[in-house]
């Protein structure tokens, strides 16, 4: 996409930012009606058509104040070593985040398995003299390598899924601040390392622990010594799970510079924040952790519903912690213009420390839903991929959506549930598709 087009993509999200309906009849002469649903006719239609690259079947059903998915990538792609098409977003610290086509893979390969950094990563690493230091409220502090962990603990591989918190954040109105992730910040890799709880049950935890503190080797961007750029933790009861790991591989190789090598933590259904990269120590604390980015409103939303762009007291977010259900659509890419009526339909669903139950899939803007097939997650902390065989009754402009609900009966919402910090969107994955006659 060159810097035109996307001065004019941007410019249409400006645009549908005060007032969408209004956009939508300047537009493409769509009018709101009081359900909610747009109505497209004559020029309006013809427009819509036009820039979308076909006509659309199910134009009656497409709710007012969309704008088409057709629209919302476009980001041009940089390559990073050792990483595969991924899309950066900043380079201090270095963010970048994965196309949904090319999450395709049921495991994640590791040079497609996004970067979300907070700091300077550490340089001139040797696994061979790292150590991690398990202290605080502990009957038994221990200094280990990589060697005594793998010597003295058992070493398991699983498959789990890391997210950042604000994956989706570019999607929020009014804006949020932070990383504009779209839907790329997260993976799903064969991790392979021991068990956080193995560990801590061989430190003994005394009695009264509340909460584990992580600690990385990763430097502030300022610069200075005494300043950590994220210290995060969990209660004790989540770093319990026989799904968290202390991670030194990944895809049956040594960890990614960028991804936390030497030794890592992977605590899965979690904001990827607890996954604390580049680990050094594990701190079992008293209290709920007050490291960097434990406090204020990182990594929390308003206890409450809140209006767009409402303005809410620190005193009033809780700590985010389980991550709601979401589904996403590997193939096919978004805005693919395909021959034929038949289209096979692949994607990812994942929901915190539960699991899917089913995965629901709509052509027609979600006036109707075809059941997926969903398979079964490799381990407790991994996604499920989910097929659907589609039919197109005409050639077109079409949107494919997903949405997953979980075995608690919780289902992925249409819009966006806003707070300030842009965490935890969860709505409805689309994708744009031309059907050729």
């Amino acid at each position: 996409m060159n810097e035109k087009d996307k001065g004019k993509l941007h410019g249409i999200y400006k645009y549908y930012e005060n007032n969408p309906d209004s956009a939508d009849e300047k537009v493409f002469g769509r009018v709101s009606y009081p359900d909610r649903r747009g109505f497209l006719k004559g020029a309006g239609l013809a427009t819509m058509a036009a820039v979308l690259g076909g006509a659309i079947p199910f134009h009656r059903n497409m709710p007012a104040g969309i704008i088409p998915a057709a629209f919302a990538e476009g980001l041009d792609d940089v390559v990073i070593e050792g990483k595969d098409g991924l899309t950066v977003l900043n380079d201090r610290p270095m963010n970048a985040e994965t196309p949904p086509h090319l999450l395709n893979d049921d495991i994640t390969p590791t040079q497609r398995h996004f970067i979300r950094n907070n700091g300077i990563p550490p340089t001139g690493v040797d696994p061979e003299t790292w150590q991690l230091t398990i202290d605080g409220m502990v009957d038994k502090p221990l200094t280990l390598s990589i060697a005594d962990l793998k010597k003295n603990f058992e070493v398991v591989e699983q498959q789990l899924v890391v997210e950042c918190g604000g994956n989706g954040r570019a999607f929020f109105e009014p804006k949020a601040t932070g990383n504009q992730w779209t839907y790329g910040a997260v993976a799903c890799s064969n991790w392979t390392g021991v068990r956080l709880a193995d560990v801590l049950k061989a430190a003994g935890i005394k009695e009264g622990a509340v909460y584990t503190a992580h600690y990385g080797a990763d430097k502030h961007l300022s610069g200075k010594e005494d300043k950590l750029p994220i210290s995060r933790g969990v209660p004790i009861q989540k770093a319990m799970g026989s799904e968290n790991l202390i991670a030194f591989a990944q895809n049956g190789e040594a960890l990614h510079p960028m991804n936390g090598a030497p030794l890592r933590l992977v605590v899965p259904g979690w904001p990827g924040s607890c996954s604390q990269k580049w680990l050094t120590r594990i701190q079992i604390r008293d209290q709920v952790h007050d490291g960097p980015k434990m406090t204020g409103t990182s990594y929390r939303v308003p206890n409450r519903p809140v209006a767009p762009g409402e303005d809410v007291a620190k005193e009033d977010f809780d700590i985010i912690e389980r991550m709601p259900v979401k589904s996403l659509i590997t193939s096919p890419q978004t805005n693919t213009v395909v021959s034929g009526s038949e289209v096979q339909v692949r994607g990812h669903a994942w929901s915190g420390d539960r699991k899917v139950d089913k995965v629901q899939i709509s052509i027609d803007f979600g006036a109707t839903w075809l059941d997926a097939d969903l398979a079964a997650a490799a381990n407790k902390g991994a996604w499920q991929t989910f097929t659907a065989k589609v039919n197109f009754p005409l050639p077109g402009y079409y949107e494919i959506w997903a949405k997953a609900t979980d075995d608690q009966g919780i289902s992925q919402p249409f819009a966006i549930a806003w707070n300030p910090k842009g965490y935890l969107n969860n709505t409805y994955h689309r994708v744009a598709l031309v059907v050729k006659g």
